[in-house]
């Protein structure tokens, strides 16, 4: 499904509303960036020298807080990764100045007119991120990999490291087919390949639904569809593989705080089948969803809609904190295995956390008592930022939907209807590329429909759509 863009008739028009309504900090006190500059001028000592490794950078256009490189190279018939995480342990004293306020602020809040980071710009786009040229710390983890893309060992450590290339998705996708790719991501199609696989094999729920994005556009603003790529799939592969490492390690010595999800209620998979009939894709009874879900075209509009059904598999993630005893839910069901956040400590606190447990326990050491003494208040700091950060993006592309739409009441398009519940239904635009609700309910889903644009508001940031004429359906 290609990407549409559709530019704004605005002068500009930027998000301080939305920064006001959710009480967004615009700043970091005085005492804070201080902090942070001496940390951004303090010698790593205690990192090895992992600068000879050819570590690249895999991101959207126009990141600066980059928290992963990687280095993908065959061992035999298997596989060796080198996965730079960003070290802010390095630079972030506890219960100093810095570590209460990024504890308040709990992760990074993106906005299409900037972002309210988790960190000072000084250390999340400067020393702290994995900048190409850059001799920077890290969490540097090692992960051996077997012919099947299967993990065989992992160990984790500090290490002064220096990426050699910064990519993004189109850019590694477009070199991987002419024969150009950086040598360190020559064989991450193999590998990523195979460790989808073992994915659908344990269960691992996966929802390729497109996503909408909202960037700047000269004097106005861009709303695209993206789809999910192979390259975005083969880089997500990675730090699931280094997530499920963190837990284990975790597990294994009885300490830690692990993402969970627990196993959905057999009523959603009975939903989620009732759906599939109803929609016409067959679903064998000896498939699981994982399987089904994994080898529909997204390109498909009744795929599109048992996609968005399929979300209530994955309602329910939290985090599970544990010391000392083995806990009660330790896996996450959308991805069928133990897994912990630690791959993107720039945007997220509690992978700060994580990697000192991981780092602690590779080194044969206590955890630190102060990493312990927070690990009870995490999973309540997460949770809050997490509702935060879902309502702000929310909030943006309701407000960009309703800029592009807001001349254009009356209009009719076609639609995918992608659930329908109670009165209402959700319905897929592609041109331009909105998700809504449309007024009338009972709507077949999966299917195309004529709907009607009845309302766009842009102070109250609402697009209503109802159906008009059954549509000309796609391809």
């Amino acid at each position: 499904m290609p990407g549409v863009v559709v530019r704004t008739n605005n002068d500009r028009i930027g998000f301080g509303k939305v920064r006001e309504e959710f009480a967004l900090p615009p700043n970091f006190p005085a005492a804070v960036l201080a902090e942070a500059e001496q940390a951004a001028n303090r010698p790593h000592d205690g990192h090895k020298d992992a600068t000879d490794l050819r570590l690249v950078t895999i991101d959207p256009p126009g990141a600066k807080d980059l928290d992963q490189a990687m280095a993908v190279e065959r061992r035999g018939s298997g596989f060796r990764v080198h996965y730079a995480i960003a070290d802010l342990g390095t630079f972030v004293v506890p219960d100093g100045a810095l570590d209460r306020e990024v504890r308040g602020r709990g992760q990074t809040i993106y906005l299409p007119d900037g972002n309210v980071p988790l960190h000072p710009p000084v250390l999340s786009e400067g020393v702290a991120s994995l900048l190409p040229g850059q001799i920077t710390p890290a969490a540097l983890w090692t992960l051996d990999c077997d012919a099947d893309g299967t993990l065989e060992q992992a160990h984790v450590r500090r290490a002064l490291v220096r990426s050699q290339a910064r990519y993004d998705y189109d850019g590694v996708d477009a070199a991987l087919k002419n024969g150009s790719a950086h040598p360190s991501l020559a064989v991450l199609p193999e590998i990523g390949r195979l460790r989808r696989e073992r994915a659908v094999e344990r269960g691992a729920v996966e929802l390729q639904l497109p996503d909408q994005e909202v960037a700047p556009d000269g004097d106005g603003w861009r709303l695209t569809l993206r789809p999910r790529g192979e390259v975005d799939a083969w880089n997500a592969e990675i730090s699931l593989l280094t997530g499920m490492a963190a837990a284990q390690l975790m597990l294994e010595a009885g300490v830690g705080i692990l993402r969970t999800l627990p196993d959905p209620e057999n009523g959603a998979v009975k939903w989620l089948r009732r759906s599939a009939r109803s929609l016409g894709i067959t679903w064998p009874k000896n498939m699981d969803a994982a399987e089904l879900l994994a080898g529909l075209d997204p390109d498909r509009p009744e795929a599109l809609a048992l996609f968005m059904d399929a979300t209530r598999l994955l309602r329910g993630a939290g985090y599970t904190v544990f010391d000392g005893n083995q806990p009660e839910l330790a896996t996450h069901a959308g991805i069928a295995a133990p897994y912990a956040h630690v791959t993107a400590p720039l945007r997220r606190l509690v992978d700060r956390f994580g990697t000192e447990i991981c780092l602690a326990i590779d080194a044969g050491e206590e955890v630190p008592e102060w990493v312990r003494a927070a690990l009870p208040a995490l999973p309540d700091v997460m949770a809050g930022s997490d509702a935060l950060a879902n309502k702000v993006d929310k909030a943006c592309l309701d407000q960009v939907e309703a800029w592009v739409l807001r001349d254009r009441v009356g209009s009719e398009f076609d639609a995918i209807v992608l659930r329908s519940e109670g009165n209402s239904a959700d319905v897929f635009l592609t041109d331009p590329p909105v998700i809504a609700k449309c007024a009338n309910g009972d709507l077949p889903e999966g299917e195309t429909i004529r709907v009607r644009l009845t309302q766009a508001d842009a102070e109250a940031r609402k697009v209503v759509f109802e159906r008009a004429s059954q549509g000309s359906g796609f391809d």
